[in-house]
């Protein structure tokens, strides 16, 4: 036998001569789970960040004026839904993904506590259903809710 077969019999499983190394390869490569590639696209991560942000308390409304407006006069549309995603930026990664967010307050909460609890409650939503890692939720407030202000999306009327 020459030195190197010798050296390679002694690291496999203790020198036992006769043992065969070749491992039992299943066939397909392993766990069904891990077989292919999920992409998430970005606007899958704004609506799931864009409902969780809406759940916060303090959180009257998403976007700025000037997008809620346009909003408005897009949701009156005939066969049009209300857009979840308005106020909502996503940069999504093959494992990561950052959002920016813009919210309206309401008048008298405190918007520091309003935006630690969107961070928390839109990372929580966004880490659970996609498995993606939230590296960074910004905030900007664009405006704050008075209580005597009309609202910008009037109610439909029922006539």
């Amino acid at each position: 036998m020459t030195e190197a077969t010798e050296q390679a019999r002694a690291q496999t499983e203790g020198g036992t001569e006769g043992v065969s190394t070749r491992k039992a390869t299943r066939r397909g490569g392993g766990d069904p789970g891990t077989r292919g590639r999920t992409t998430i696209a970005d606007g899958v991560v704004e609506k799931i960040a864009g409902l969780a942000a809406r759940d916060v308390l303090g959180v009257h409304a998403m976007g700025s004026g000037v997008s809620r407006t346009f909003g408005a006069v897009r949701d009156r549309v005939p066969g049009t839904s209300k857009s979840v995603t308005r106020g909502v930026k996503a940069e999504v990664g093959e494992v990561q993904t950052a959002l920016d967010l813009e919210i309206v307050v309401d008048y008298g909460v405190s918007i520091s506590d309003v935006a630690r609890d969107v961070r928390e409650n839109v990372i929580t939503a966004v880490e659970r259903m996609t498995g993606l890692q939230v590296v960074e939720v910004n905030i900007a407030v664009s405006d704050v809710k008075l209580p005597d202000e009309e609202d910008e999306e009037p109610e439909p009327r029922i006539q």
